[in-house]
């Protein structure tokens, strides 16, 4: 379960994903598409960086259940990071957080079906995904100096 207390409010839209999952990856993808003012951040959970947000978190970087994504300085994760990353996106994608009226249970369920069955249903690679040079700057993949 991700820990929902403040953390450092540095890696504000910064979603930490397993990235040699191809349904994960795809996902990465679909959001640098759609995010038009480059403000989100990714890092994969196999990258330095991601392994120790990961693991702040409460996730085993080595067999995540979900992703995270931080959202005001907040670890969120399930369905929680899934509504906090759409209101981030333009519409019509924004308009998914009209899930929030679902009960969190109902929708926390749904998102643990996909992510345990993520793999079957997409498959996942060797290796990470490797960012080309024009998305490059938008993947951080160690921690930031103090």
């Amino acid at each position: 379960m991700i820990d929902p207390a403040p953390a450092d409010p540095s890696p504000d839209g910064l979603w930490v994903f397993d990235g040699v999952c191809n349904f994960c990856s795809g996902s990465v993808r679909l959001a640098l598409a759609l995010d038009r003012d480059k403000t989100l951040r990714f890092t994969p959970m196999q990258s330095p960086y991601g392994r120790l947000l990961a693991a702040k978190a409460g996730l085993d970087p080595d067999a995540p259940n979900t992703f995270v994504f931080f959202d005001r300085g907040r670890a969120l994760g399930a369905s929680d990071a899934v509504m906090a990353l759409a209101a981030r996106l333009p519409a019509p994608w924004r308009w998914a957080t009209v899930l929030r009226f679902v009960p969190r249970p109902l929708r926390d369920a749904t998102h643990g079906w996909i992510a345990r069955n993520r793999y079957r249903l997409m498959g996942r690679r060797e290796s990470c995904m490797v960012p080309t040079p024009e998305i490059r700057a938008r993947f951080i993949l160690e921690p930031p100096i103090p």
